[in-house]
């Protein structure tokens, strides 16, 4: 392997046409030679957080529902926040990179919730093999590009495929234009 996607954006290209990952943008939790995993941040479900968590739909960032983090083990719930600065970590969460945490769902939201910054639920997760992320990238599934401190808690997720795409630079930034349905260009 020779570089971690670690902390970066995966963007969907057109290629992928279907399915949880069409036009979505993964956020890479954790790469490295025994694989990939990573949440998809533009899936909001018609899921109200309380109705899996109770007591986390106050304080998780709008839009306050239940995200499909990807295809693997829907079943289960995953927190993640943003710890503000250089901030020790709060009871119940584990930093991954930069501002970027877990928070481990069964403690009491409020002792997380006064040290976090943003929180988000989500129902899932994505996950690769070894070398299958690398493969994906290789064969054009996927634009790996830097996130930025607002993209894993955007309120306008369904604007995200696009707005990450558009601060690139070109051309990549130009596929943001490109329609959600080709046969309608």
């Amino acid at each position: 392997m020779s570089e971690t996607h670690t902390g970066r954006l995966l963007v969907a290209t057109p290629q992928i046409e279907e399915g949880v990952f069409r036009r979505s943008v993964v956020l890479v939790l954790h790469h490295d030679e025994d694989g990939a995993q990573g949440l998809v941040l533009n899936r909001p479900i018609d899921a109200d957080v309380d109705a899996v968590l109770p007591g986390w739909e106050e304080h998780a960032t709008e839009p306050a529902k239940v995200f499909q983090g990807g295809p693997v083990q829907l079943d289960s719930a995953l927190g993640l926040v943003a710890v503000p600065g250089d901030d020790p970590e709060p009871t119940g969460v584990k930093r991954l990179f930069g501002a970027v945490a877990l928070v481990d769902l069964d403690t009491p939201p409020l002792l997380v919730v006064p040290e976090v910054a943003g929180l988000r639920i989500f129902a899932g997760y994505s996950g690769w093999s070894p070398g299958q992320l690398e493969d994906e990238v290789r064969t054009g599934s996927w634009f790996v590009v830097d996130s930025e401190n607002g993209d894993a808690f955007t309120q306008d997720p369904d604007e995200l495929w696009e707005r990450v795409l558009r601060r690139q630079p070109a051309p990549l930034q130009w596929v943001a234009w490109f329609p959600a349905d080709p046969t309608q260009n």
